[in-house]
């Protein structure tokens, strides 16, 4: 089975279990609208591999192998969806850019934006930068940077090197 059709199943099967014990074909089926006789295929193969307990007429739940698949990847979708807020996007096309993205990228690059959007949430203000990247976004236009800005990032430059 390949690893986003996993992905994907297991995250819905983890939100769509909160408060429930178990789900049924119906509710993934519903969800997705697609044939509840593909779900229960689906179903089979995620048992068989782990990631839930299945069992015919009763629906699944998630294994521990499933539940951790599932956080990672809810971790990793929020992320990118904040991150590309953060930039600027709309935050319907960042909630579906980060279900496509969250299976692509590499480990290292995924390690780095969660950093980047750490960084910037522990900010008491937002960055200068970043309201001027924001403002390029909506407008299409780059506002020059403000001379007392550019004075302040030459004089860390400075201290940088």
């Amino acid at each position: 089975m390949r690893k986003r059709t996993i992905e994907d199943y297991v995250e819905l099967v983890y939100d769509l279990q909160k408060g429930k014990k178990r789900v049924h074909t119906n509710d993934i089926a519903s969800s997705l609208s697609i044939n509840p006789a593909s779900v229960t295929e689906i179903f089979q193969k995620l048992n068989a591999e782990g990631y839930v307990s299945y069992k015919k007429y009763s629906g699944i739940k998630l294994t521990d192998k499933g539940k951790n698949i599932a956080l990672r990847i809810k971790k990793k979708h929020n992320t990118l969806k904040e991150f590309l807020i953060l930039l600027g996007i709309d935050s319907k096309i960042a909630e579906n850019d980060a279900c496509e993205m969250e299976h692509i990228l590499h480990p290292s690059t995924m390690d780095t934006i969660i950093k980047f959007v750490e960084v910037i949430k522990k900010c008491e203000v937002t960055p200068f930068w970043l309201e001027r990247l924001k403002g390029y976004v909506r407008s299409g236009k780059l506002s020059k940077c403000p001379p007392e800005i550019y004075e302040l990032c030459q004089n860390f430059q400075k201290i940088k090197d």
